[in-house]
């Protein structure tokens, strides 16, 4: 167990260097970051998506009542679509995209290493009254979630459902 451990956070650290970082909670790299196609990578869920050819704007709040809303999302494989989040609460949350095995390992070493720093396509800081965005497209059909990983949102059950058909 101690060596699984060790190998996913050499794992994520290893991403964290090979890329550019912002701090948790910095709302405004989502907005900064340029599509770059040659960047993109393929994931269990999908990938980065091009916002020249969103198809949907899906609208989500997060509040301190650790609940997202809507909480279900269904999805079109194939689809190209942008997140927009709020953040309704007094305390930072986030949207994290991916299967749950990922999320699920990402929030227990966001309880290790609540300052970790990484800025994915696939994840929205958002800070309180403000809104941040993802846009990603859902290559690969199945059940995945997203979830706020800020220490203790994910064990309180800030988690969403995403079906993709």
């Amino acid at each position: 167990m101690k060596r699984h451990t060790a190998l996913a956070l050499a794992a994520v650290l290893g991403l964290a260097a090979a890329r550019p970082v912002a701090a948790h909670g910095d709302e405004h790299h989502e907005a900064t970051r340029r599509y770059d196609p040659a960047k993109v990578e393929e994931t269990a869920f999908g990938r980065e998506g091009d916002p020249k050819k969103v198809v949907r704007t899906i609208r989500l709040d997060m509040a301190d009542t650790m609940r997202f809303t809507p909480a279900d999302v269904t999805i079109r494989r194939g689809q190209t679509v942008r997140f927009v989040v709020h953040n309704s609460g007094k305390l930072l949350h986030e949207m994290v995209l991916g299967t749950a095995e990922a999320l699920k390992a990402h929030a227990e070493l966001m309880k290790k290493f609540p300052e970790m720093e990484h800025a994915d396509p696939n994840m929205a800081h958002v800070k309180p009254g403000a809104n941040g965005q993802i846009v990603w497209q859902f290559t690969k059909a199945g059940e995945f979630q997203f979830a706020c990983l800020q220490p203790g949102h994910f064990e309180a059950g800030m988690v969403g459902r995403l079906s993709v058909k």
